[in-house]
């Protein structure tokens, strides 16, 4: 998450917030702004509605009718669950201060949220406000994950891994890339985090998909999406709720804080035309599930770059984002073999990529762009964001590969039985049905 000042062109500043929030203890408190408070807090509250219903609808109207509860459960359980353990340690590691580990992981001064009090402020914002935004990322990133391995992961397994993940992976890169780590002071263009959430999430999805195998029916028409009313609404909701995700980043009511949620709209737009588009030539007909696929890989490709370029460099992203996710959708997971159940990897994986790699391009001034830091040119950023892309895909799937082995360790295994499987995790896992149908 990056905190940007008010003045110049905006793409400076982070370091005044993300270095540490203990270092304002030192300095006067600065007085809490109500109208950034009120637009922070507006932008947390959708971005709870993307996660709560938004993530879960969408999801849930991807699976088949026997397992729609089961994805709704997950979703909801995933998301409260990362939020307890993120305020009893995860604030604390991500964002104070880590001593010799600093660039790594930070420290325990807040663990338990101690010492944060409703006259604690950070930036022009109560802390609580802050902690809030952070949380609700950290509640929504592991659940994209649930994407991968639906309809055949044990719940348990499920919450273990969680658990694990969160504290293995997604504190430690957070606190990397924004809690003034080694990864944040590289000076990276990701402004919203393609790096710790899309990226982190698809290679996550991998690693699942291939401890994980196969469902029954893999590449036949069974697995259809059963409810696209569903996902239109989750999808809807997300898109909503990314607005918040993205602008809320700016962690003030501003202009800077609009550009970057014109460019997060307009991204959007484009990578569903240009996923529709696309489907519509090599398909013969457009769908509905293609143009909500493409809004997604727009808003997934802009998240790095949205604070970085203009509105016209973020159509230009989302109109090339559509379409290569069609590719990794139809040519590229083919070829990999591996059942990620609803393209986590094929979306989020493969658009964080392609965001991170294309923001310093379209981040150029001369095309409408916000520039480079003070010394860089073209060249110099396209190589620091990627290596942190290279160290992200590393270290994303050597920490996966660890959650996934603890909870498979801890639960007899990761996958339900045959059986189970067969019935649908609704009734199996849960003993609930997401329909009853009258006789």
């Amino acid at each position: 998450m990056i905190r940007f000042s008010h003045v110049g062109r905006g793409m400076l500043g982070l370091s005044l917030l993300l270095g540490s929030v203990a270092a304002w203890a030192d300095e006067a408190p600065p007085a809490i702004n109500s109208g950034d408070t009120a637009f922070v807090a507006l932008c947390s509250l959708v971005v709870l509605l993307m996660t709560l219903p938004g993530l879960a609808l969408f999801y849930g109207g991807m699976a088949r009718t026997k397992n729609v509860l089961s994805i709704l459960m997950q979703v909801f359980c995933t998301a409260s669950l990362m939020s307890v353990l993120f305020a009893i340690y995860g604030y604390s590691l991500t964002f104070t201060d880590g001593g010799s580990l600093q660039a790594v992981i930070g420290g325990f001064d807040k663990l338990f949220m101690v010492g944060i009090t409703k006259d604690s402020v950070v930036g022009t914002i109560p802390e609580y406000l802050y902690f809030l935004f952070m949380l609700l990322f950290a509640a929504i990133t592991p659940a994209i994950i649930v994407g991968a391995f639906a309809e055949r992961m044990k719940f348990a397994a499920v919450m273990v891994f969680m658990a694990v993940w969160l504290t293995i992976n997604y504190i430690p890169m957070a606190h990397m890339a924004w809690g003034g780590g080694w990864v944040f002071n590289l000076g990276v263009q990701d402004f919203a985090g393609g790096n710790v959430v899309h990226l982190n999430v698809g290679i996550a999805s991998l690693v699942g998909a291939w401890l994980l195998g196969r469902r029954r029916d893999f590449g036949t028409p069974a697995l259809a999406p059963h409810n696209m009313t569903m996902t239109l609404t989750g999808g809807s909701l997300l898109w909503v709720g990314w607005l918040g995700f993205c602008g809320g980043c700016a962690l003030a009511a501003n202009g800077f804080a609009m550009l970057v949620m014109v460019n997060t709209m307009l991204a959007s737009c484009a990578g569903a035309l240009g996923w529709m588009l696309v489907e519509w030539q090599h398909r013969g007909r457009p769908s509905l599930f293609g143009a909500v696929s493409g809004a997604i890989a727009g808003l997934v490709a802009i998240t790095p770059a949205c604070g970085y370029v203009g509105p016209m460099g973020a159509i230009l992203l989302g109109l090339i984002a559509g379409p290569v996710c069609v590719w990794s959708v139809d040519k590229l997971k083919p070829m990999i073999g591996l059942d990620d159940a609803f393209d986590v990897f094929g979306v989020h994986g493969v658009a964080g990529i392609l965001g991170g790699l294309l923001t310093p391009v379209f981040a150029l001034a001369a095309i409408g762009g916000q520039g480079f830091p003070e010394g860089r040119d073209l060249l110099d950023q396209l190589l620091v964001n990627g290596g942190a892309l290279l160290f992200s895909i590393l270290f994303s799937a050597v920490t996966s590969l660890i959650a996934f082995k603890v909870a498979a360790a801890l639960c007899g295994g990761l996958r339900v039985g045959e059986e189970a499987e067969v019935d649908g995790l609704d009734l199996s896992a849960h003993g609930e049905v997401g329909y009853k149908y009258s006789s």
